[in-house]
């Protein structure tokens, strides 16, 4: 196993210097406001005549906390290390219904907030149009592996990095567990800051029950496909 990167990666590096600066115009304004105080005593009294901006100070001190927290976080977790993460929901319906409606994957955006669009291109083979770090990205996936009424795996091949496989579990005859699993590798600052506050894991928790809502509220699948796929 590799140890981690402990390299200060660019999203680190970014809210550091936000925070040094706005502690530097908190410090300016100080100067400007009551010089002397600022040669004699390092201590922030607390003085009527000296008024240091409120937005300055607490942009300074939440800046240099999220930016502690994301190197942190980063020590920990490793540079450009794939993420991983499992969700699961339950719905009211039999498995078939819930595994016939997923591989209707054209249909998607009607409950994954963030992708516009999933153009079916062949049995294996898909094209991914969605909002990615708060830009709109494009990127093939490949169907790996498919088993009717159990899982439905995938591979990015292009583009946005990511795998992941849909389980489908039979809890009796009128309810069902869907579980995500999936791995990620965030690339942009946007994307590796949204990693840090678990944004793509609360995307995907609220995407899961909206199918739910989706397909309870129908009682049945718009469409199927009961093919096999195995590599």
């Amino acid at each position: 196993m590799h140890a981690p990167d402990k390299r200060v990666t660019l999203p680190g590096i970014a809210l550091l210097l936000a925070g040094g600066y706005f502690a530097a115009r908190a410090l300016q304004e100080r100067r400007r406001h009551h010089p002397l105080d600022v040669l004699t005593d390092p201590v922030l009294e607390h003085d009527v005549h000296v008024r240091v901006p409120m937005a300055a100070a607490v942009g300074a001190v939440a800046a240099l906390a999220v930016g502690g927290y994301l190197f942190a976080h980063q020590r920990r977790q490793g540079s450009g290390m794939a993420k991983h993460f499992v969700e699961f929901v339950e719905l009211d319906v039999p498995v078939s219904t819930a595994y016939n409606q997923w591989t209707q994957f054209e249909e998607f955006p009607k409950f994954m907030a963030t992708v516009q669009s999933v153009e079916q291109v062949d049995d294996t083979h898909l094209h991914w149009r969605a909002l990615v770090g708060g830009k709109i990205k494009e990127w093939d996936a490949e169907i790996t592996e498919q088993i009717p009424d159990q899982r439905i795996a995938w591979r990015s091949i292009g583009g946005v990095d990511n795998s992941g496989v849909v389980t489908f579990h039979k809890i009796n005859d009128n309810r069902t567990r869907v579980t995500l699993q999936m791995d990620y590798s965030p690339q942009t600052i946007a994307e590796k800051a949204g990693d840090v506050v678990g944004a793509v894991k609360l995307t995907t928790k609220a995407n899961l029950q909206k199918f739910k809502k989706l397909v309870e509220s129908r009682g049945a699948e718009t469409g199927a496909w009961r093919g096999t796929v195995t590599h």
